[in-house]
């Protein structure tokens, strides 16, 4: 049955995956309320821009990986539009530009609210996202997408969020950062993971192909259970905020999903990668309200 254009680009944009964008902000806008200095406007900025440039990076990736032929007809993942057909290639690259032109009006706000640091997170977010399957040495090409991914998506994203509110920033909101940061590098694991092959044939040097199938398995558990540890180490830094370990419990939540990592392969880990984007946002709600309690 043929899809509708809408359900085609919101297909491009990989929903299940936006909460990787949308969780640090939570943690970020939480730990600015309790600290007093929440302030609305800039922390629906902070995730306008963060979710267009997550949506922005997903649409350059869906048009690099079919440019340099990574995408094939054998992917055992959701579905890449350009490389099958639904979308032109040429309209995807416009696309990516147009969203992450989109992403420049709430950044210009944040920028004119919190400076110079705004303006280089904004900046290196971008580029990171374009160079993530483009150019010479895209990251995710050569074993760099997990270390880009835990800092923009963990200390970055929390910490920006936190100062773009307060003007300030702390150690705890940096620590409290790596959380997010580590599940979506869970989220990237399983997915190479699951495409190991595929990314073998096509030269792609992921930590997947480079240190093997129980490596990565290895990988996403420890991702999974020191996020998880993340509410202990800031409480027993500074005995405040006792309820946010409750975002702890989040491990349990993740049994099953870690042991389909260790006893399954191919298609099936799809569902562990909606599964883990639904424990990030858990946990940054329970952490959240936690911390806030």
């Amino acid at each position: 049955m043929k899809q509708s254009n809408l359900n085609i680009w919101i297909q491009a944009a990989r929903p299940k995956t936006l909460w990787a964008s949308v969780a640090p902000v939570v943690i970020g806008s939480a730990m600015a309320f309790e600290s007093g200095g929440l302030h609305i406007m800039s922390a629906l900025s902070a995730l306008l821009g963060a979710v267009l440039i997550q949506i922005g990076t997903n649409f350059a990736n869906d048009y690099f990986d079919y440019y340099t032929g990574a995408d094939s007809t054998d992917r055992l993942g959701p579905t890449r539009v350009v490389q099958a057909g639904l979308v032109q290639s040429t309209t995807m690259k416009a696309a990516f530009i147009a969203v992450f032109a989109l992403a420049v009006v709430p950044g210009a706000y944040l920028i004119w609210r919190a400076g110079l640091p705004l303006f280089v997170i904004g900046v290196l977010s971008i580029l990171c996202g374009i160079l993530y399957t483009a150019g010479p040495y895209p990251l995710g090409y050569v074993g760099l997408g997990e270390l880009f991914v835990i800092i923009f998506f963990g200390p970055v994203a929390v910490g920006g969020t936190y100062y773009v509110q307060t003007l300030q920033i702390s150690v705890p909101v940096i620590i409290s950062g790596l959380a997010p940061g580590l599940f979506s590098v869970a989220i990237l694991t399983v997915n190479n993971l699951r495409d190991v092959k595929s990314d073998h044939r096509a030269g792609k040097k992921t930590l997947a192909v480079r240190f093997g199938i129980t490596f990565s398995k290895i990988e996403y558990l420890l991702s999974i259970a020191i996020a998880c540890l993340i509410p202990l180490i800031l409480v027993l830094n500074d005995d405040k905020h006792l309820y946010s370990l409750l975002a702890s419990v989040v491990l349990l939540a993740a049994i099953p999903s870690i042991k389909t990592v260790f006893t399954s392969e191919g298609i099936i880990l799809n569902r562990v990668l909606e599964s883990t984007g639904k424990m990030l946002l858990l946990y940054s709600l329970i952490f959240s309200i936690g911390w806030i309690l």
